[in-house]
């Protein structure tokens, strides 16, 4: 979405790469990791020579933990409920490689959130939106009215710092 709204023509392929398998205290050092198997996964699938390729990952942390994807319902009630009324870190990692330039960049914005309204929460959680989502987290969906001050840019809290990507490219 964040590269068709900024007009940057693209294919999309997923390749997978086992998360789990990262071990790594910071939360900046788990992004890396993260961003650069997926970057070896896809180079090795589809190399750069034809096109550029650009890898992202996001990891979300608040309290001094690392809020992973969430397993199920409860996990995904708890990482938002640590999230609630605190400070939340999403923090993205980019690599991005043509044939001129390798861009790597880790960037991070801030959310401070008012406390989130558990019928809300429960709704959203009923929902599944949920699924799939670094920290359980949407700042562009249900976390948005909770929304109290922002740090940073709202495409890093997306998955892509897009505002350092168009200086690149």
């Amino acid at each position: 979405m964040l590269l068709r709204e900024a007009g940057i023509g693209f294919i999309q392929e997923s390749i997978d790469f086992d998360e789990d398998s990262i071990l790594a205290s910071s939360p900046k050092n788990f992004v890396y990791q993260a961003t650069l198997g997926k970057y070896e996964a896809n180079v090795k699938a589809f190399g750069f020579d034809d096109y550029p390729l650009l890898v992202a990952d996001t990891v979300v942390t608040a309290k001094n933990q690392i809020l992973r994807k969430a397993k199920c319902v409860d996990d995904a009630r708890n990482i938002l409920m640590t999230q609630s009324g605190d400070v939340t870190s999403i923090i993205t990692c980019m690599i991005y490689q043509s044939p001129k330039i390798k861009l790597i960049d880790i960037s991070t914005t801030k959310y401070l959130f008012n406390a989130f309204d558990l019928d809300s929460l429960e709704r959203y959680l009923d929902s599944g939106e949920w699924r799939g989502k670094a920290g359980a987290c949407m700042v562009e969906g249900f976390c948005k009215p909770y929304i109290k001050e922002v740090r940073g840019f709202e495409s890093t809290a997306m998955g892509l710092s897009l505002e350092v990507l168009k200086n690149f490219i």
